[in-house]
């Protein structure tokens, strides 16, 4: 790949400032939660790009409503409880209050955004290339009979609708369900007068509908979504009654799992206890159509206990994500994404024997992650294997990293499994994968109380003539064959003797009583990996305020953490040129003068989510370069176990350098950068300037 950009070279220094600017200024940090909102908008981007292939458009405008959808649920709730209970403000200064309005106008503005590219770009090109989601009105009577039959045969029988009225209250309405209210006029059987019911769509039920062969033109296929079939015929419901209007809305809830470890016995048994009530907890957000009357509105609010800031206008169906279905149905390779193979770096060999001859390094999803898998099931097989250890946080409830754990426990390997039950969104499939992994004789920890175990550690322990040799790997990435095609991460492989010691201790003190630790290679969060960024970060500006080059390369998902963004600022007003590849949100604000001159933040959003965290820091010369699971955020660094580890062989340091910084550094098609006004801009090639894309090089090194 060609990585001969100036964007990979140190920019000029600016000269140093006084110490004493006050860093703690609110005006010099972003506000976490609008920089969130910032990266959808990035990835609603990729949906609106023409030249990203059709059905993947498709998937990244999914994807931006499942991202604001997870938003809601977390980082909005946190936010409205702060309210509720008048906690301070974030380093940005905004009160958590002023917050929610400016979450809903930023957030109102990405919803429009959502459905103005559903309704006007990706719907009408999908029809145009023979791909036809169609709504109510665009049925022929054909296709308008078929329907109605399928909804009496296939809809109907599963359906409850429920009448309002003194001795029907207002019924739980789950998270993120399907959902609509009906306007009636007239008399039931009861000689009750109609005004106003709630019909709720099972989870049971097919969100989108595949239309036959016969009801489609030549070379087509037709989908009709569930919510249109609901507007059209939910007069069925309600006999001898007329409809004057059926609205779909949809409620968010507050999401995150609480917990009081402490004062819990067990804490699978806990958390099963608070999944079943997870899809009712407080709302957040009501999506409802556009079209529907205020009067409406207020009664849904007021049921819900929202304010006006809390509700959303959708000119298109409420579960738009659902959409995403049509991504696996329709088998068109020219309209995704063009397939490719990965590399797989240990295929064919003893992995022990390979490892043993130097470390290996994993560049995901380009390098297969069928290596790790590898790794595993040769562990688990081979007879002079003792012990295998292993960190999983989510791995998913078909996962062949089980598979392997449990045919190592049945072998007779002594097996230790550090899972995180946890995991938000995971929580229900890390429970069933903790009971099979039990069940097979695997020794499961749940970790530390009050602390995620976010860790990527494999250790696996082999007798080896007279001695115990370790074996490690460690990732940036989480165990999941899935996330591994779809996410870019970076995994190392080693037999380092000090590196495996150190893993050793990391699970002695998941598993044990948490002793005190001394790591030789290795930083841990919560103990010495926020210290050890703070004196990295620290050193470069020393060597810059001496006159010597002081250089930070920085790759991560996000940015929050109030010491890391001082001293940054410090290291800037020193001299050191700092570059950032900041994916998701970041409070960091670059480019202002006499603070943040020297720091550049972008970030890539393309084809893969980038995913991989490395930290490289120039010292004089003798450059240190680290791969973590951990962000530069505050839970990442002081209230989560995670881990840092250095990359050592000099080729590799200069492959992952060359791979996941130089290259993203060059990126112009895929890029956007951060401006002193809190505002991303896209970057694209100047006149003269050859196009390219980081994750494309990468690809085209295959």
């Amino acid at each position: 790949m060609d990585t001969d950009s100036p964007l990979c070279d140190p920019a000029p220094a600016t000269p140093g400032y006084a110490a004493g600017d006050d860093l703690r200024d609110p005006a010099l940090y972003l506000n976490r939660e609008l920089s969130q909102l910032d990266f959808n908008t990035r990835v609603l981007a990729q949906a609106q790009d023409p030249r990203v292939p059709l059905l993947e458009r498709l998937r990244f405008l999914c994807i931006s409503c499942t991202n604001l959808d997870e938003f809601f649920e977390i980082r909005a709730a946190a936010v409205r409880h702060a309210a509720d209970f008048g906690l301070p403000a974030a380093p940005d200064g905004i009160a958590p209050a002023q917050l929610l309005d400016a979450i809903h106008g930023r957030a109102a503005g990405l919803v429009q955004a959502q459905y103005e590219c559903w309704n006007q770009v990706v719907r009408p090109a999908l029809a145009q290339a023979g791909v036809r989601i169609l709504g109510r009105h665009s049925w022929s009577a054909r296709q308008s009979r078929w329907l109605r039959a399928y909804f009496r045969h296939n809809v109907m029988p599963v359906l409850s609708p429920l009448g309002l009225d003194p001795s029907h209250p207002f019924p739980r309405i789950l998270n993120k369900s399907l959902n609509v209210v009906v306007v009636l006029e007239g008399m039931d059987a009861f000689g009750r007068p109609g005004h106003l019911a709630i019909v709720r769509a099972p989870r049971s039920l097919n969100r989108i509908v595949e239309l036959p062969p016969s009801l489609r033109g030549k070379d087509e296929q037709a989908f009709v979504l569930l919510s249109s079939m609901l507007s059209a015929f939910v007069g069925e419901l309600f006999p001898g009654m007329t409809v004057r209007g059926a609205f779909q809305f949809r409620v968010t809830r507050n999401s995150e799992l609480v917990v009081d470890e402490d004062e819990v016995e067990n804490l699978a048994s806990a958390l099963r206890s608070e999944l079943v009530g997870r899809g009712y907890r407080p709302a957040v957000r009501l999506e409802i159509a556009h079209d529907c009357p205020k009067p409406i509105v207020r009664t849904l609010l007021q049921n819900f206990e929202l304010g006006e800031n809390a509700v959303y206008y959708i000119d298109g169906p409420v579960n738009l994500n659902r959409v995403i279905q049509v991504y696996d149905l329709v088998q068109r390779p020219e309209l995704k994404y063009p397939p490719f193979t990965p590399r797989n770096r240990l295929e064919g060999e003893n992995v022990f024997e390979a490892v043993g001859r130097g470390d290996v390094l994993l560049h995901h999803p380009f390098d297969s992650f069928a290596s790790v898998l590898d790794l595993l099931n040769q562990a688990a097989t081979d007879p002079e294997v003792l012990a295998i250890k292993q960190t999983l946080y989510r791995t998913g409830k078909e996962s062949a990293i089980v598979d392997a754990l449990v045919l190592a426990a049945r072998n007779g390997k002594d097996v230790t499994v550090v899972i995180e039950l946890r995991a938000r969104f995971d929580e229900d499939a890390n429970l069933g994968v903790a009971d099979r992994l039990q069940e097979a004789g695997v020794q499961v920890v749940y970790g530390v109380v009050g602390f995620k175990t976010h860790a990527k550690m494999l250790l696996i322990v082999r007798r080896e003539g007279r001695r115990l040799r370790r074996y490690v790997h460690l990732g940036t990435g989480n165990y999941h064959s899935g996330t591994a095609r779809a996410y870019t991460d970076l995994g190392l492989i080693t037999a380092d003797a000090d590196i495996g010691n150190d893993v050793h201790l990391l699970f002695q003190q998941l598993s044990g009583l948490a002793p005190s630790i001394r790591l030789k290679r290795l930083l841990q969060s919560p103990f010495t990996l926020h210290s050890g960024i703070l004196a990295r970060i620290a050193r470069e500006s020393q060597l810059a305020a001496s006159g010597r080059p002081g250089r930070i390369v920085a790759k991560m998902n996000a940015l929050n953490e109030p010491q890391v963004i001082r001293a940054l600022y410090q290291a800037s007003q020193a001299g050191v040129s700092i570059d950032l590849v900041v994916r998701g949100a970041c409070t960091l604000r670059p480019g202002v003068p006499g603070i943040s001159d020297n720091i550049r933040v972008r970030s890539i959003v393309g084809r893969f989510l980038e995913h991989s965290r490395v930290y490289w820091f120039g010292n004089d010369g003798k450059p240190e370069l680290y791969c973590a699971s951990a962000d530069w955020l505050e839970r990442n660094l002081l209230r989560r176990v995670e881990t840092c580890f250095p990359v050592l062989a000099p080729g590799l340091v200069e492959r992952v350098r060359r791979e996941a910084l130089r290259n993203y550094l060059a990126d112009n098609l895929n890029a956007w950068e951060l401006g002193a006004d809190g505002r991303y801009r896209p970057c694209a090639p100047a006149e003269g300037e050859v196009p390219y894309s980081a994750q494309q090089a990468l690809l085209d090194a295959l």
